[in-house]
């Protein structure tokens, strides 16, 4: 479902949000672009702990950093976090549908009051492929 380039940039969102405090200077700075020794402020790490953080959010593009005279301020970028948005909605997606049709078959399996077989309805080819074996063969 995506492209080298679009992995990428998911395994490093999906690897960002993984550490609680990367998530919490994400929610920071949704509020307000914040200087990166605000941001340290909240946290009961150290300042270069902190930017390590800041650091692996700019490594996926969550979070640009822009320098203000002395200032290094963090803005969040949230278009990669759309991105992993939309491959979790594709996915809920997908699970939805197929929960949804097991309801209804196990709806209509105790509506009628038969039990499903327990062998396939239907088979294909590979479903009837069986080995053989040539009986001066021994095993």
């Amino acid at each position: 479902m995506g492209t080298p380039a679009r992995t990428q940039t998911l395994d490093r969102v999906f690897s960002a949000i993984s550490d609680p405090t990367r998530r919490e200077i994400l929610t920071r700075l949704s509020a307000a672009d914040e200087r990166v020794t605000d941001v340290a402020r909240h946290f009961s790490i150290s300042l270069n702990s902190v930017s390590k953080h800041v650091r692996v959010l700019e490594q996926a593009g969550l979070v640009s950093r822009s320098v203000r005279g002395r200032n290094h301020v963090l803005s969040l970028n949230a278009a990669p976090m759309a991105e992993a948005a939309d491959w979790i909605e594709y996915y809920r997606v997908f699970w939805t549908d197929r929960l949804a049709s097991l309801d209804r078959f196990v709806t209509g399996t105790l509506a009628s009051g038969t039990a499903p077989s327990a062998t396939p309805t239907s088979t294909t080819p590979s479903d009837t492929s069986t080995t053989t074996t040539d009986k001066g063969a021994s095993a």
